[in-house]
């Protein structure tokens, strides 16, 4: 008889003619190579042993197995792999049993696939989300998945990366069984001995049916593929997913196998891979702050919004999607009918387009409140301001915050802009003023800048982290300055995409250029998108400190003089005959380009997109490298982060500082140095930029420091 046997951290006991392994690798059960050769080693043991009949595999703490340890990826590979664990699962001849509960994701949930039966919980999260990290599936994912539920279904999964639930899985096939109670390890001990007492067959998913529709499955395959082109915006790890796949349907399991492994070998290879694990690891990161390690958040159970135009909307709906109590403060009533309007028109198009149930709707709107003047805000306990961008408005908003507003409400301010610390300073109580820079439209994007002005105390920047994790943003810690982290930064390298349009690139060649590098929309069709009319109020606003030596490109006040403030009046840089999503170049605004070269008596040039990339690249990377350098970003991944989550940035290029650390920063710094020819006001290398060249080192070097 079997002797119980420990493996750090996995460990075998026998239970009557059950080996049951358990996996207990906290926090996740990740699969370092620990657990991988223990799982190795117990599938071993249980083959020599005449006491053993069946081996039960299931996860110790909150998960069954969340996925690889991607710390060991772009290393040496560690013996056992992955693929050979799951191979050694699948060859055993005594029946192998996954139990899962928690999170079964990615590696975790290919071990559960070479397993012989698949037992879920309810509330289990399967998922084969490598896609998202620049990966296929890599152990027999892509071969098994489909063999198991069909090539639509798996490519589905894979593609997309979503997870699923158990009554899910179970339509799907992916899972044998739902466990009826929550004691994961006596559903899963009940599952095994039923299966002994049946005499069960070892039933190894690589010769399930699930390809044997030839016809159904091709046609998915060959959906999948344009699709992806489409979508994917030069992503490399989608293909590859549809390659495995043909080859599950074209090729015998074994060769299958080595067309997948070859696949994943070329993803671990590829920068999308690096910048997609940097991003990952990133906004996990972003989020550990001073304030917060220092400081408990304050209630968050209620909310004011002042202002129902589009940011206030946008805010009122995120807290109420968040279960939050939402009153909006109007200055009358027709402003508040409006407001309120804007809010249900988004909760409306959910009903129609059957996402959400008119009852449900009716549940969100009762909490929400609207009312003419503060009066009403006496007993929140957080009050955001979405009013018009001016420095006296906002304070007026704020004196009568402080005039009503309970001790210890949370008073935040949505300005793009302003100064904080001056707004702060205007009322009785600076601690509890923090910046809150919520992004249009602001229930459906991410980014949460956090601005930390000098007085505010900790818990109220540890309150707008939470607030943000309650939202489901992407939370970033920001100082005050001029547009703080993301809107200073795109201010500089918006000037140097202005600067190319005067000296020769048309706007529909640079936003083409920057399209081809991965953004969804290129710097022009951004600013038709936002509205002319704000980038020309911010430039008024700087007029009187502006360097009288720099550069000023005037062709965007010329379009804005005219009324064309893009998207919403039918015309800016593009012209838009059919909405807002049929822009067209616009001859006119070629015309207003020449004119204004001719002004400045600039003969234009030609640009290839390549260079387009290099300059507009080199601006942001630079002013990044001055966020950072002054501490208005706490660290680069900061900077990557902001981007990624609020600007469009592609995700596989991690970001501006981490694409910077992959071209190399002296290749960044002698661009910057060469253009600096032309330009020396504009193109001044940041003194971090230039520190780190010389020291040799880059900024993930400052990630890991911080």
């Amino acid at each position: 008889m079997a002797q119980d046997t420990d493996f750090a951290p996995v460990s075998s006991r026998l239970l009557g003619k059950v080996l049951l392994v358990s996996i207990d690798n906290p926090p996740v059960n990740a699969l370092g190579v620990d657990v991988r050769r223990g799982l190795v080693d117990a599938i071993a043991a249980a083959q020599v042993d005449p006491a053993v009949g069946a081996v039960l595999i299931v996860g110790a703490g909150r998960n069954f197995i969340a996925g690889a340890d991607i710390r060991e990826f772009g290393k040496p590979p560690l013996q056992p792999v992955l693929p050979d664990v799951c191979n050694r699962i699948e060859a055993s001849d005594k029946p192998v049993i996954a139990a899962l509960h928690g999170a079964a994701l990615g590696g975790g949930l290919e071990v559960a696939l070479a397993a012989h039966y698949r037992l879920a919980m309810n509330g289990v999260k399967l998922g084969l989300p490598e896609v998202q990290l620049g990966l296929l599936p890599g152990a027999g994912g892509t071969q098994r998945t489909p063999r198991l539920i069909g090539a639509a279904a798996a490519l589905e999964m894979m593609l997309s990366g979503r997870q699923i639930g158990a009554k899910e899985a179970l339509s799907l096939g992916l899972v044998d069984r739902i466990g009826r109670s929550d004691d994961i390890l006596a559903e899963g001990l009940a599952y095994a001995q039923e299966l002994l007492a049946a005499g069960a067959p070892v039933r190894r998913t690589r010769d399930a049916k699930g390809l044997a529709d030839v016809k159904t499955s091709r046609a998915a395959i060959d959906t999948a593929r344009p699709d992806v082109a489409a979508k994917s915006r030069g992503l490399f790890s989608p293909g590859k997913i549809v390659e495995a796949v043909e080859a599950a349907l074209d090729q015998a399991f074994d060769e299958g196998l080595r067309i997948e492994r070859a696949a994943f070998l070329q993803c671990i290879d590829s920068p999308q891979r690096a910048g997609l694990i940097h991003a990952f690891f990133a906004e996990r990161e972003v989020v550990k702050v001073p304030e917060a390690k220092a400081a408990q958040p304050r209630p968050l159970a209620s909310a004011g919004v002042i202002g129902g135009g589009t940011m206030g909307a946008g805010i009122a709906i995120a807290m109420l999607d968040a279960g939050m109590t939402v009153t909006m403060v109007e200055r009358d009533e027709e402003s508040l009918a409006r407001g309120r309007a804007n809010v249900e028109k988004v909760y409306d198009s959910l009903v129609t387009k059957g996402r959400l149930s008119a009852e449900a709707k009716d549940k969100v709107m009762a909490r929400f409140n609207g009312a003419v003047g503060y009066d009403t805000l006496g007993s929140v306990d957080i009050v955001i301001e979405a009013v018009f961008e001016d420095m006296a408005v906002k304070k007026a908003v704020f004196a009568e915050l402080d005039r009503v507003c309970k001790p210890g409400a949370v008073l935040a301010t949505n300005t793009s802009y302003l100064d904080i610390d001056e707004i702060a300073a205007s009322i009785s109580r600076p601690q509890d003023v923090v910046g809150l820079h919520f992004f249009s439209p602001a229930h459906i994007m991410k980014l949460l800048e956090i601005v930390v002005p000098k007085q505010v105390a900790a818990d109220v920047v540890a309150t707008g982290f939470e607030l943000a994790k309650k939202l489901r943003k992407v939370a970033v810690r920001a100082g005050v300055c001029d547009g703080f982290i993301g809107n200073r930064i795109l201010a500089v390298y918006r000037q140097a995409a202005d600067h190319m349009m005067e000296d020769g690139a048309s706007p529909y060649q640079i936003d083409e250029a920057l399209r081809e590098f991965g953004y969804p929309m290129g710097p022009f069709q951004v600013a038709d998108l936002a509205g002319g009319d704000i980038g020309w109020a911010t430039r008024k606003r700087r007029a009187p400190t502006r360097d009288p030596r720099a550069r000023y490109v005037e062709i965007a006040d010329r379009i804005c003089e005219r009324g064309w403030f893009g998207q919403k009046t039918g015309r800016g840089y593009y012209v838009y005959p059919k909405g807002p999503r049929s822009g067209a170049p616009d001859p006119e605004v070629l015309a207003i380009v020449d004119a204004e070269r001719q002004r400045a008596g600039i003969t234009p040039r030609s640009f290839d997109n390549d260079e387009i990339v290099r300059r507009y690249l080199a601006a942001m990377i630079n002013e990044g490298a001055n966020v950072v350098h002054e501490g208005i970003a706490l660290r680069p991944l900061d900077v990557d982060v902001t981007f990624i989550a609020g600007y469009g940035f592609p995700r596989h290029r991690g970001g501006p500082m981490k694409y910077a650390d992959m071209v190399g920063l002296p290749k960044v710094l002698a661009d910057i140095r060469e253009f600096a020819k032309q330009d020396p006001i504009f193109w001044q290398p940041s003194p971090l930029l230039v520190e780190l060249v010389e020291r040799g080192q880059d900024f993930d070097s400052l990630n890991k420091a911080a």
